[in-house]
């Protein structure tokens, strides 16, 4: 199973332009994902620079022919007479079953950018069996807002594996209350705005292994934010994180550094 996480901006390059088209070819020639998980994709927010308020989400998909899309919107708001929203978006060439849509804390803090942020859960039917993929992006300029989304993420990883361990319902009827799997395997893909040295890292960690530590230990992760930025140090804010059990069905990580299709670089990763 090959998977990419990317953070999009919008489908905005470094030359400013908006494409979903090139985002997909991009994505199709770098690694032939299985599995996408994209970050920042809009949805009738002309007022970003660069857009025509264009559905990103079909955009993309139609650059992903036989996948199916899956999105989950923290912001959603009137646009003078429309909606405009912003979120996270999993596409799968892979079946997918249980799909879950899960809201993030929002704190209220004086004077703070901010946004309310969701992290989308798809079941993925994997050749070796269902896995969770979760991706999502964490708030940039609050490190107390990022410090209950970490939480949450972790109670949700915690919550999917006592699903996985109980007994479900003899419920066979098709209807809502019909059983479906939500497996305690699982990966956790995203934009964290947050460096590798930051102590909410090492608490993800807890709970699931860093995928780039886990394939190359010892070696630092490479940056995936403002590579080309000429007044500001580039960093890895960009991570996916596996529980324990798929660790040995890791195959690959890699950081695609040469696209310029939006201001982060991609994250590769294959499994078998």
């Amino acid at each position: 199973m090959r998977l990419v996480s990317w953070n999009l901006q919008w489908c905005r390059g470094m030359d400013g332009v908006v494409d979903p088209r090139r985002i997909a070819r991009t994505a199709r020639e770098l690694g032939d994902p299985d599995v996408c998980c994209f970050q920042e994709v809009a949805q009738g927010f002309d007022s970003l620079p660069g857009s025509k308020g264009e559905d990103q989400v079909a955009a993309l998909l139609q650059g992903f022919p036989g996948f199916s899309a899956h999105y989950s919107c923290g912001v959603d708001v009137d646009r003078a007479g429309r909606r405009a929203r912003f979120g996270n978006l999993i596409l799968s060439r892979l079946p997918v079953g249980r799909v879950l849509r899960h809201e993030l804390p929002w704190l209220a803090e004086d004077g703070v950018p901010s946004m309310p942020r969701t992290a989308l859960e798809a079941v993925v039917e994997a050749p070796w069996g269902r896995v969770r993929v979760t991706t999502t992006h964490l708030e940039y300029y609050s490190a107390a807002q990022r410090a209950v989304q970490v939480a949450r993420l972790r109670e949700l990883n915690d919550e999917a594996t006592r699903h996985a361990r109980a007994r479900p319902s003899s419920r066979e009827d098709g209807g809502p209350f019909h059983p479906e799997a939500r497996p305690a395997a699982g990966l956790l893909t995203g934009d964290f705005n947050m460096t590798p040295e930051d102590p909410l890292v090492a608490l993800l960690g807890e709970d699931m292994a860093d995928a780039w530590t886990t394939a190359h230990p010892g070696r630092a992760h490479p940056h995936t934010f403002r590579i080309d930025s000429a007044d500001e140090a580039p960093y890895c804010c960009d991570f996916v994180f596996l529980t324990r059990d798929l660790a040995t069905r890791l195959r690959s990580v890699r950081v695609d550094a040469a696209t310029r299709a939006s201001d982060h670089q991609p994250v590769f990763v294959e499994l078998a």
